[in-house]
């Protein structure tokens, strides 16, 4: 069973910046796919970031020039760098795994692509 643990969350002002990691462990399958959703209070979870082990990306157009995401050392690590937060980008951050995967080029970030889920890391911008 894959365990997917997430850290990096916490309060800044708007303006501010965090970088969320993510690892994921026990994967038996080097084709992987990890990714970002982020659930704002009053909407639905959507997908901020993803990759997969050959380097396939993709970024959500509302974060795009503020987020990025890149692989840690390790293909089994998800980083999220967010900079230049909004209020609106307060909420719970959720890191997903997904083994044997491999995304297409321009995937939607969807959850039906992940089975494995991390417990989520708030992410609180205010002033």
């Amino acid at each position: 069973e894959v365990q997917v643990v997430e850290s990096g969350g916490g309060s800044v002002p708007p303006g501010g910046s965090l970088k969320l990691s993510c690892v994921g462990l026990g994967y038996t399958d080097d084709r992987i796919c990890m990714a970002w959703f982020r659930q704002v209070p009053g909407k639905e979870r959507e997908g901020v970031a993803q990759i997969d082990s050959s380097g396939i990306s993709g970024l959500a157009d509302s974060v795009k020039g503020r987020f990025s995401a890149s692989r840690g050392d390790a293909q089994n690590i998800l980083l999220l760098q967010l900079d230049d937060l909004e209020p609106e980008d307060s909420g719970v951050y959720y890191c997903a795994a997904a083994s044997p995967c491999q995304l297409g080029d321009g995937a939607w970030i969807t959850e039906r692509t992940y089975k494995y889920w991390g417990q989520g890391t708030q992410v609180t911008v205010s002033s």
